[in-house]
């Protein structure tokens, strides 16, 4: 079932350069994350390709159709491009305190947006819209953490994956509202982007259960 989403009032080109916009940011995170690990220039292009795609991948396979995001070779290029600026420009992109999780926290908000979305638009529902929104933006900071054989970000300190649910919350009540502006993907990735932001300059964290220890 095909439903009439802001998806369909940008038009492809739009979605696509959101599309590939996302991937690199992400891509970028990937990549950092693979220098900071002292992985090889091929290792870092790979961390770069799966964090980058990872998420949309994810989506596109619960959704039932084909990954848009493996099969369109300006996204691919764009994410192995990540890979070449984080290997060659990491210094510079490292110079600044909390880059990365900014870097990181851009392609959260984009991914989290237009997968809440394209899941309307291939008729999940609601509920399916904000967990497979989430999902495309928290998917590829998962992998990168268990490729890194780290816990995973989105399950220990930081404000993570609430900001995706909101950012995707806010695209599914401008979908049940009829509200089709393209204005309600810059209210929805502001308020991912800027929840994300808070978290991480405030260090917001999740409580945890209280171990004694034995």
């Amino acid at each position: 079932m095909i439903a009439t989403t802001i998806f369909q009032t940008l038009g492809p080109t739009t979605i696509a350069t959101i599309l590939v916009v996302g991937a690199f940011f992400f891509g970028l995170s990937g990549g950092l994350a693979g220098v900071g690990k002292q992985l090889d220039f091929f290792g870092v292009l790979v961390l770069s390709s799966v964090v980058g795609l990872a998420g949309g991948a994810l989506r596109d396979v619960f959704l039932g159709i084909p990954a848009i995001v493996i099969f369109d070779w300006r996204i691919v290029v764009s994410v192995l491009l990540a890979g070449v600026v984080s290997f060659w420009a990491h210094g510079w992109l490292l110079k600044w305190r909390n880059s990365l999780l900014i870097i990181d926290a851009v392609g959260l908000a984009l991914f989290s947006v237009i997968g809440a979305d394209i899941s309307l638009h291939h008729g999940s529902g609601a509920i399916g819209a904000l967990v497979l929104g989430t999902a495309t933006g928290i998917g590829g900071g998962v992998v990168r953490d268990i490729v890194l054989r780290e816990i995973p970000m989105v399950l220990r300190s930081d404000f993570y994956a609430i900001p995706a649910l909101l950012g995707a919350g806010v695209v599914v009540v401008a979908y049940e509202s009829h509200a089709y502006s393209p204005w309600w993907y810059v209210v929805a990735s502001a308020t991912c982007f800027v929840t994300r932001l808070a978290g991480i300059v405030f260090n917001v964290r999740l409580p945890r259960a209280a171990v004694r220890e034995r």
